[in-house]
């Protein structure tokens, strides 16, 4: 049976919640402030911790900062009656599972438990930490809370102590380069160089001098001695970007290079032996490619030892929001600029709009509207146009405004999410009340 810490100082409510909890199969233990839970958490295990925000000495987002400083993985779920995004954007931040406001639906409250618990196994994924020596890096990873995100990062974690070829894929835009170097931080190689190469950009000419390096006087413009990308990287990660866009000839170098661990600058007789971790990454279909014949079947295999899929941003809208946040504090850096946050009118569209340039384009946008912006929070009017007449995924206004379309509507949402409520929710860009409240007006089973 699993055990959830209430933490509430309403005595009635938490009675009331306590009891409710236990009728469904679960056992609950009931705190009424911080200092209480604290000592609660040091002597018990609990599968789930449930708090308020508001208690009398201090808030939720304090006792989750307690969980987390303790190294517990215990999913946190947070309860108030201050809906508030940028307060629910801070605690998904700081490791919050999900965030639920008073008063709620019974079964809205099963549901977010239910959530909470399932992502809890015997096998918990370790958070990725943080290292001072590549906090540059670190500086660009969000750790979503959706389940696409939370897979890439267990995918991520469980590749990174390997030294085995990676294999990256995803559509333009979607962080393929911040994934690799993801990894190259969470292996046994981080203290030594991850260099990154764009295939694209690599004219065909001198792609044996870019890869291998060269010797002074080898071939006309060859001034003075150069180190190949491969020399730079010894002893630490290789990423190269858009590798479907390498010629045959370069393919067939890098399987040699890669089977010898050997190299030969152009226009020297002596060769270099190299140890390098390689990651690659491709909007492509290399599969397809090889079919075709455009790439190599024995190198794909080499390169795909394990493959990596990076979701679209639209596979993870639950992640739209910490991206935004993200992106902001970036943009308010780069600009020294202080935008405290975002319209909901904005969220709303951000929510709606497809994203087809994926984090790239939500970035941009988002750098372009901090500079345009000359209050607080970021309004509709410093979006581009495509965003303020963007429509929903089912090419409706999201505003419930006729009742002809309302439930279909809400129906295609519960079988786009399997009936998670939640999630389905989050797709119309509604709160889960107005959800729950909707489906009780349309009777909907």
């Amino acid at each position: 049976m699993k055990k959830i810490l209430l933490v509430e100082d309403d005595v009635t409510f938490s009675n009331m919640l306590k009891h409710f909890l236990e009728r469904h199969q679960y056992t609950v233990e009931v705190s009424y402030t911080i200092k209480n839970a604290s000592v609660l958490l040091k002597k018990h295990s609990y599968n789930l911790i449930f708090t308020d925000l508001r208690l009398p000495d201090g808030n939720g987002i304090d006792l989750l900062k307690l969980s987390k400083d303790n190294n517990s993985n215990i999913p946190v779920v947070l309860m108030t009656s201050y809906a508030e995004v940028s307060t629910a954007v801070q605690a998904m931040k700081q490791g919050a599972f999900d965030y639920i406001s008073k008063p709620f639906n019974p079964d809205e409250v099963l549901e977010v438990i239910s959530n909470a618990l399932e992502v809890k196994t015997d096998h918990t994924i370790e958070p990725i930490k943080k290292d001072n020596k590549n906090s540059s890096m670190n500086s660009n990873v969000v750790l979503g809370i959706s389940t696409t995100s939370k897979n890439l990062h267990e995918h991520i974690y469980l590749v990174a102590p390997t030294d085995m070829s990676v294999l990256i894929t995803g559509e333009s835009g979607t962080g393929k380069e911040v994934v690799a170097n993801t990894i190259h931080t969470q292996s046994m190689r981080k203290n030594k160089p991850f260099i990154a190469v764009d295939c694209g950009a690599i004219p065909k000419e001198i792609a044996s001098s870019e890869f291998f390096g060269h010797q002074k006087g080898s071939f006309t413009g060859a001034t003075n001695d150069k180190i190949g990308h491969f020399e730079a990287a010894n002893g630490g990660t290789l990423f190269l970007d858009e590798v479907g866009n390498l010629n045959y000839e370069s393919q067939v170098q890098l399987l040699r290079a890669l089977q010898e661990r050997k190299i030969k600058p152009v226009g020297s007789s002596k060769e270099i032996t190299v140890d390098i971790r390689l990651i690659t990454a491709t909007n492509e279909d290399l599969s397809l490619a090889v079919e075709k014949g455009n790439f190599r079947e024995d190198l794909y295999h080499r390169l795909n030892e394990f493959s990596i899929k990076v979701p679209s941003l639209k596979e993870r809208k639950d992640d739209l929001i910490l991206y935004a946040d993200f992106f902001l504090e970036k943009a308010n850096e780069q600009l020294n600029k202080s935008i405290a946050g975002f319209s909901q009118e904005v969220l709303t569209l951000f929510q709606q709009y497809n994203w087809p340039g994926n984090l790239r384009e939500l970035s941009n946008v988002i750098k372009r509207a901090t500079l345009l912006c000359q209050t607080e929070i970021i309004q509709k009017e410093v979006l581009p146009e495509e965003l303020k007449t963007s429509e929903n995924q089912y090419g409706v206004s999201n505003e419930f405004s006729t009742k002809e379309n309302e439930k279909q509507l809400i129906i295609r949402a519960l079988h786009e999410t399997d009936n998670n409520k939640t999630k389905a929710a989050k797709l119309l860009s509604i709160t889960r009340k107005t959800l729950y409240n909707k489906i009780k007006e349309h009777n909907i089973n």
